[in-house]
């Protein structure tokens, strides 16, 4: 059976990184960490750093990365003669690797991986051609499973949330009642003592004026 173009291109990448070991250049790739660890849904970025004779183009930069696993390693990013081959890239990364090309002519390949799951801890080596020179060099992932963080607490969380934001908290409302009856009863108490004030007035001067004796 005929392989496709796709098939072929993957079996030589695979190829080229599995004879990595055996194959040496004077093209020296370090990497900045050679370990990494990161948490379940979110992002981190691999960094390998590379010295290249190049004039600052990376039109002759070919480079292949993958996830080393068995029994095949999955192709993470590949670049031809500065060409980004998005066909070669594994499944499992797909939209979820990016390259930043703008340092890549300083002789820098970043990685950056989105949405991380618990599956993608492992070892990553990258394979960078440059001419006739060669070299790769490889580091470890770590993801662990997403830690459950408590919501922070609202002011209202503890009253009912939106609803008690309206009607406040029971103590407040029973407060809010004993206020009210306290001005109710002392209404009725200002009321009454202006009534009585108001008869004990019109009273007296009756009295007073029938204990007056009368003229012979």
């Amino acid at each position: 059976m005929m392989m496709s173009y796709r098939e072929k291109m993957i079996c030589s990448i695979l190829l080229l990184i599995t004879l990595t070991s055996c194959v040496s250049g004077p093209l020296v790739v370090d990497v900045t960490q050679s370990s990494y660890q990161a948490e379940e849904n979110h992002d981190v970025t691999l960094e390998w750093i590379f010295k290249t004779t190049t004039d600052g183009s990376f039109k002759s930069i070919s480079i292949s990365c993958a996830m080393l696993t068995v029994p095949r390693p999955f192709i993470l990013f590949h670049l031809h003669e500065g060409v980004e081959v998005s066909e070669s890239q594994h499944e499992r990364f797909a939209g979820r690797v990016q390259f930043d090309k703008d340092v890549l002519r300083e002789g820098r390949l970043r990685l950056h991986m989105s949405r991380l799951r618990t599956n993608d801890s492992g070892v990553y080596l990258c394979r960078v051609n440059a001419g006739d020179d060669g070299g790769s060099r490889d580091c470890h992932l770590n993801v662990t499973a997403e830690r459950v963080r408590p919501k922070p607490e609202t002011p209202n969380s503890s009253s009912g949330g939106r609803d008690a934001s309206t009607t406040g908290s029971p103590s407040q409302a029973e407060s809010l009642g004993w206020i009210v009856l306290y001005c109710v009863l002392g209404l009725i108490v200002v009321v009454t003592l202006l009534g009585f004030s108001w008869g004990l007035y019109r009273y007296l001067p009756r009295k007073q004026h029938s204990m007056i004796p009368s003229l012979p």
